[in-house]
């Protein structure tokens, strides 16, 4: 008889030495047992903290048998499989058994208006889903994406079951951060408050949890390190954790907890990179907000370029080691207050925090980080900020208000949040507010799928005779349009000789047409240099045909008319 090592054997097959191999026809199993044991070796395979196939005692007898043989595999194998997946089962039921988090953990339901920047007369609904903290009495935490144009909060508790409405109590977008609530006394009954924890994990272990189809769902999640970003709603910048996990579609606001106590909450997912909101920004914003203190998140209102050519601060006249950056432009600021920079300024420091050549400086609870942190480290628009400078050759400490960030800032507003979409059509012709909204309508690779002439207006800056835009976005054809119909994308310069930045001035311009006819002039580069239109009643008449055509209510949405 020959037997094969099960448990912890070292012969993997092999009789003893000048020992015989006896090989009887017939074999005898006296009994099969599962015991649980650290380790298990099946001749070459090894199963740590597995299930245990111990001989009580199971002789597995080689034969030389082929039938008999193929006959004792299949029967061992059948075992193990049973035996692992009743594992399997074991832990499917320990990962999805609710845990004290649970109770703190919420999801949202919310239902929004999802404009059609291309048809801004259509209103589409969406429905998405969020995950909510509970952080305090009666607050929930949650990002701000997905709340815009809310028409319905619902909040539910334990993944399943009954809703409650709720709404929202405080919303920035620019931070992307909310905080919901319920006047519903029994929602809150059995939820507890999670405590909060600003500092990094020692082991860089970190859980996202969430409820996922009903189901507690936790996730590991390993702390890779602090950087600054763009903000998912905003271009202010700010600092980020960001944690690598396996976990797919996170971003929905989901916590994330290190040693049981809240440290950030998922903003987005980049493949397995999960970028988080850290509890020091958050608690921050909502300790100013509940100080009345809270005025916005500002932002560094200048360009600056690395130091890393040490002939650029020779030339410069900065004696000593290589440090600081250059500022390289410094665009009017939107609040009216004077620059305190000039460019050729070689920034120093920071409130205090040395630059170095590459424009980071050493943040005592994040590590090495860019400079634009500073301008969202505790501090709020209207805040000010201490500026070292080197100017002309000598030093000179400035300082620095932080203006507020308002998306109307930009030549080509950033966002156009809770407004609906503005438009004019005038004969079939479609005008509407050049913005990033209406941009983002060629898909998420926007930036690459748009026309390139009109995302160029994004790096350009406003200017007093040039504060924002306005498109010929497309025609809708009709027998008054003719020859204009695949006209698109055009920058209207001057209507009736007036100059337009704005459908509101689009709109009065049209009430002076001259001789007769509407002029409409684009800026110089584009395909169409003019259009000559008819006015009066032809105009008014091919308005209407057009609007019942193709099922519009309305000819027009103004910003003062919506109340913007």
């Amino acid at each position: 008889m020959r037997w094969i090592a099960l448990c912890g054997g070292s012969g993997r097959g092999r009789a003893p030495k000048n020992e015989k191999l006896q090989t009887p026809s017939t074999r005898e199993v006296t009994s099969l047992k599962l015991q649980a044991r650290p380790h298990l070796k099946l001749g070459a395979w090894s199963f740590p903290e597995a299930w245990c196939l111990s001989v009580g005692v199971f002789p597995f007898v080689c034969t030389r048998d082929p039938l008999k043989r193929a006959r004792n595999s299949l029967f061992f194998l059948i075992m193990i499989l049973l035996a692992t997946a009743g594992l399997a089962g074991a832990s499917e039921e320990k990962r999805n058994a609710p845990s004290a988090w649970a109770r703190s953990i919420v999801t949202l339901d919310v239902a929004r208006k999802h404009y059609d920047y291309y048809q801004p007369w259509s209103t589409p609904m969406r429905q998405a889903q969020k995950i909510g903290t509970v952080i305090g009495d009666r607050q929930i935490l949650t990002t701000a994406e997905d709340l815009f144009e809310r028409t319905l909060v619902r909040l539910q508790k334990g993944g399943r079951g009954r809703w409650w409405i709720g709404e929202v109590a405080w919303i920035d977008y620019h931070a992307n951060l909310a905080l919901v609530t319920t006047a519903e006394a029994d929602f809150w009954s059995e939820l507890k408050p999670v405590a909060l924890d600003r500092a990094t994990p020692s082991n860089g272990r970190l859980q996202i949890l969430r409820w996922q189809e009903g189901n507690f769902e936790t996730r590991g999640a390993e702390f890779t390190r602090y950087a600054v970003r763009e903000g998912q709603l905003s271009p202010v910048t700010h600092v980020v954790l960001e944690a690598a996990s396996e976990i797919q579609n996170a971003g929905r606001g989901e916590p994330v907890i290190a040693n049981s106590r809240l440290v950030g909450i998922v903003r987005a997912q980049e493949g397995r990179n999960c970028i988080v909101i850290p509890v020091s920004f958050i608690e921050a914003i909502l300790d100013a907000r509940k100080k009345g203190e809270y005025r916005g998140l500002g932002y560094f209102h200048f360009y600056w370029q690395r130091a890393e050519n040490p002939a650029s601060l020779e030339f410069l006249k900065l004696a000593g080691r290589p440090r600081g950056v250059i500022v390289v432009n410094v665009p009017d600021r939107a609040d009216g207050y004077e620059p305190a920079l000039k460019p050729r300024d070689i920034i120093l420091k920071i409130d205090g925090f040395d630059l170095d050549i590459q424009g980071d400086y050493n943040d005592p609870e994040f590590g090495h980080l860019m400079l634009e942190n500073l301008s969202t480290r505790r501090k709020w628009a209207g805040d000010n900020v201490s500026l070292q400078l080197w100017r002309e050759g000598k030093p000179l400490e400035v300082t620095y208000r932080l203006p507020k960030f308002e998306y109307t800032n930009s030549l080509v507003p950033y966002a156009t949040y809770d407004a609906a979409p503005e438009y004019l059509i005038v004969g079939g012709l479609v005008f509407q507010p050049l913005t990033d909204s209406f941009l983002q309508s060629w898909g998420p690779e926007w930036k690459q799928q748009a026309p390139f002439r009109l995302n160029y207006y994004n790096d350009e800056p406003p200017t007093k005779d040039r504060p924002a835009l306005v498109l010929l976005s497309q025609v809708l054809p009709d027998g008054y349009n003719i020859g204009y119909q695949e006209q698109h994308g055009l920058v209207v310069d001057k209507v009736n000789g007036q100059r337009v930045n704005r459908l509101t001035e689009l709109r009065d311009a049209l009430l002076k047409p001259t001789h007769g006819f509407h002029v409409i002039e684009f800026v110089p580069g584009d395909s169409l240099q003019r259009a000559v239109l008819a006015a009066g009643d032809a105009e008014r008449e091919a308005t209407q045909r057009v609007l019942e055509r193709f099922g519009i209510a309305e000819s027009c949405r103004l910003a003062a008319e919506t109340g913007r």
